[in-house]
């Protein structure tokens, strides 16, 4: 039996410090510049529920400025259908995985859709970084678990099937990047205890913010720079 808990309604009033990285950003801009550059490879970076590529375009601008080929995706807005979603994923990561392995990165549901791709597709993808995902649970342990429940989905039966994707365990590494700041998604629905590849980073960022968060762009610079040196 689990304890986490979804996020109380008054803890959603943590997102309005989300402003407050523009400075910080402007802050670390020195430190951004001068990340490790990267070596052309390819990065898709998927965005939350409710959101589409609009939302992850600093992020990919700034990966794109250290010199990865940092794609979106062409569907649109990321609508929660996951089985959905995770096929139509599975088959445009193929694709663009054609010349070599691509790295996944994720905000939220985003990085949940990565985790799953990677899990599937062990050749072509080789790291994930996760954005305050939901890894437990779905959104069962989220501010969004209500419209999940309009629809007359079961969290129930959801929380099930993800538990169960668990049998086949995730090969590639992956960086999970998350917030007890995060007024969106419990912090500890961010945690996977059973996959054995995980490193848990945590930084302090509303979850909206957390696609703009300097400590996370450095942390995803940092972390794709490894793969580039094993690689060479």
């Amino acid at each position: 039996m689990r304890t986490i808990k979804a996020p109380a309604p008054g803890e959603m009033l943590r997102e309005a410090f989300t402003p407050l990285t523009i400075p910080s950003l402007v802050l670390r801009s020195p430190q951004l510049a001068l990340a490790p550059r990267g070596n052309g490879s390819t990065v898709l970076v998927w965005p939350g529920f409710g959101a589409g590529n609009t939302s992850t375009a600093f992020l990919r601008g700034y990966l794109s400025f250290l010199g990865y080929q940092a794609k979106g995706w062409e569907i649109g807005t990321n609508d929660g259908d996951v089985l959905k979603l995770l096929d139509i994923l599975l088959e445009y990561t193929e694709q663009q995985a054609r010349t070599g392995p691509v790295t996944l990165v994720g905000w939220s549901l985003g990085g949940y859709l990565a985790r799953e791709v990677a899990r599937d597709l062990p050749e072509q993808v080789k790291r994930v970084v996760t954005l305050g995902s939901p890894v437990i649970g779905g959104p069962k342990y989220t501010t969004v678990a209500p419209y999940f429940n309009a629809r007359g989905q079961s969290l129930d039966e959801i929380e099930r099937l993800v538990d169960e994707r668990y049998e086949v365990p995730i090969q590639q590494p992956i960086t999970a990047i998350y917030s007890r700041f995060d007024g969106v998604v419990a912090w500890q629905a961010c945690i996977d205890e059973l996959s054995p590849g995980v490193e848990h980073v945590q930084i302090l960022s509303t979850h909206t913010g957390l696609g703009f968060s300097p400590e996370a762009l450095l942390i995803i610079a940092n972390r794709l720079a490894r793969d580039k040196k094993s690689e060479s």
